[in-house]
């Protein structure tokens, strides 16, 4: 018998594929499914044909389950966190009092959170981080995503992400150098400066881009989802992982050894 996985945030379309997701992957076993109380799909199956019905009852179904997956939202992050089982976090729009609340819950459980479950995303952000580390600060970095229409954060997760390892390889403070906005006029770029530009429309699973720019010269370092389902797969790799792990904190890094 493999790992059973519980899925939180079931009727999303995250959750639709992070089933698929499970039940392709012989190691694993879809072996429950969560949802709020009064959702419409409560009490219907995840996937279609599948004897796995979304409830709404957390704490029964996180019972049977060996590790859990959270793709719900960030009003939801404390419940899942209650459920003390090993938790996989896919959630995004996160801020520090979440981050807080994930660093106490992993005192006692093992917790991995990841803006991006991608397994090449997070291979990104390490090529990211190295090259900031090695390019001097001549280079102006700026980082570049273009999500589907209904997204509703900005700059998203994994921006922030590959933001923070450049900022882990220039070694100063993202928030310290992040620019978020550009209207009218700006003046010259500031040395230094870790720019981000957004944009929203369509279907697009998620383009991000990190430009590194001198004179003369430009290095991009890009990636480009195509389906939902390379986050539903990096989840799933990362819950087998996790399963096994003493409590703590986690990463995706975790999970790639790197």
């Amino acid at each position: 018998m493999g790992i059973r996985i519980g899925i939180i945030g079931a009727a999303g379309r995250m959750g639709h594929a992070l089933a698929e997701a499970v039940a392709a992957e012989p190691q694993a076993v879809l072996a429950g499914a969560i949802e709020r109380a009064g959702h419409p799909s409560v009490g219907q199956p995840i996937l279609h044909g599948s004897d796995v019905a979304i409830r709404d009852d957390a704490a029964a179904v996180a019972a049977g389950c060996d590790v859990l997956i959270d793709f719900s939202a960030p009003a939801a992050l404390a419940a899942s966190l209650a459920l003390g089982k090993p938790l996989v976090v896919g959630t995004t729009g996160l801020d520090a009092s979440h981050h807080a609340a994930i660093d106490a819950a992993a005192q006692a459980q093992a917790v991995l959170q990841s803006a991006n479950m991608s397994l090449g995303v997070n291979l990104l952000a390490a090529l990211v981080r190295q090259a900031a580390a090695r390019l001097g600060d001549d280079w102006d970095i700026e980082i570049l995503e273009m999500h589907h229409r209904h997204k509703v954060d900005a700059p998203s997760g994994t921006a922030l992400l590959l933001g923070r390892a450049a900022a882990e390889g220039r070694g100063v403070d993202l928030e310290e150098k992040s620019v978020r906005v550009r209207d009218g006029i700006t003046g010259a770029r500031k040395p230094g400066d870790i720019g981000f530009a957004t944009l929203r429309g369509g279907s697009v699973p998620g383009d991000h881009s990190v430009l590194f720019a001198a004179e003369n010269e430009v290095l991009t370092l890009s990636h480009h989802a195509q389906s939902r389902a390379i986050f539903a797969r990096g989840a799933v790799r990362a819950a087998l992982w996790l399963a096994g792990q003493k409590p703590g904190r986690y990463s995706m890094n975790d999970v790639l050894g790197l």
